[in-house]
């Protein structure tokens, strides 16, 4: 049984009408009276735009969430409202299947994502559920699914890329393996297993340039785009040339070249991986383009 505070069980468009109820309770004016305030009258015309918007969506999508954590929604609450955000600028109700990485199998992992229009792996840390959020990815790969991989999520399609596509038999990250063969994500520069984790994270904003006609400088309709990160691996340089001549694109690199910032796979909609987390810069009325485009190519595979 579910407990009452679960988000998905209250009225979306409630929770962006709060605005409008204290405007025609006239409570608003009654504060700024009694503070001794002068204040103009709040244009909502915005917000209730956007209201109109939630309580009409005409389509229903089907994502697939992958992750570790699903057991408590809030350990996603950023990832899922930036999906719903993306849905109200695209007229669609997001509809998400909360799917724990650990229980997806071979035998299982057709029938359990088979049913989704897309489908996303968000950030996490260690070695639980990997293979898993790989089974995720290999299956959005090669049945043309529409695939975003958040942080981890980019890590384990690079992961699952030089497996299955590259030939990498066993490539991993020191992450999840320090023995693995193939270690396609490992260190920066610089970093070994003696230094404390948390100093190590890669944290806050950084810039990063686009390659030209790629998915993801279509999504951003520029060059150069600064997103935050909170992540301690990263894209092994040495498997660069390797990976890329398998069909990978590096699509986004920092601005000195050394580190990938995102992958995609050209010839898909939309198979996009990124380092950073686009999720924390998405509101309700600006969602983030990213998500737009993840939900878009979404809505035009809706079965």
């Amino acid at each position: 049984m579910k407990p009452d505070c679960v988000i998905e069980n209250l009225t979306l468009p409630i929770l962006y009408e709060a605005p409008l109820m204290l405007e025609q309770k006239n409570l608003s004016s009654i504060v700024c009276r009694e503070l001794g305030i002068q204040a103009p009258q709040p244009d909502l015309s915005e917000w209730e735009s956007l209201v109109e918007r939630i309580r009409h969506q005409s389509k229903t999508v089907k994502i697939g969430l992958v992750g570790k954590y699903v057991q408590l929604h809030d350990a996603y609450l950023s990832v899922a409202e930036a999906l719903r955000h993306a849905g109200y600028a695209l007229d669609a109700r997001i509809d998400i299947t909360w799917i724990d990485s650990e229980t997806l199998t071979e035998e299982n992992v057709g029938a359990t994502l088979s049913p989704m229009d897309g489908l996303i792996v968000p950030g996490g840390f260690g070695g639980r559920g990997i293979e898993g959020m790989i089974l995720t990815t290999k299956f959005a790969r090669e049945h043309h699914i529409p695939y975003f991989g958040i942080c981890l999520g980019m890590q384990i399609a690079v992961i699952e890329f030089a497996r299955h596509a590259a030939g990498l038999e066993n490539a991993n990250s020191r992450e999840f393996d320090e023995n693995a063969p193939h270690k396609v994500i490992d260190f920066m520069p610089g970093q070994n297993d003696e230094i404390d984790k948390g100093g190590t994270l890669r944290l806050g904003k950084y810039p990063c340039v686009l390659k030209d006609n790629t998915v993801i400088a279509h999504c951003y309709g520029t060059k150069e785009i600064s997103e935050r990160h909170r992540h301690r691996y990263e894209f092994a340089n040495a498997y660069r040339e390797t990976l890329e001549q398998a069909g990978l694109c590096l699509s986004g690199l920092s601005p000195d070249g050394r580190l990938v910032e995102t992958i995609e796979l050209p010839q898909e909609d939309f198979f996009v991986g990124v380092q950073f987390h686009p999720e924390f810069k998405s509101r309700p009325n600006k969602p983030h383009p990213l998500f737009v485009g993840f939900i878009q190519a979404a809505v035009n595979h809706i079965k």
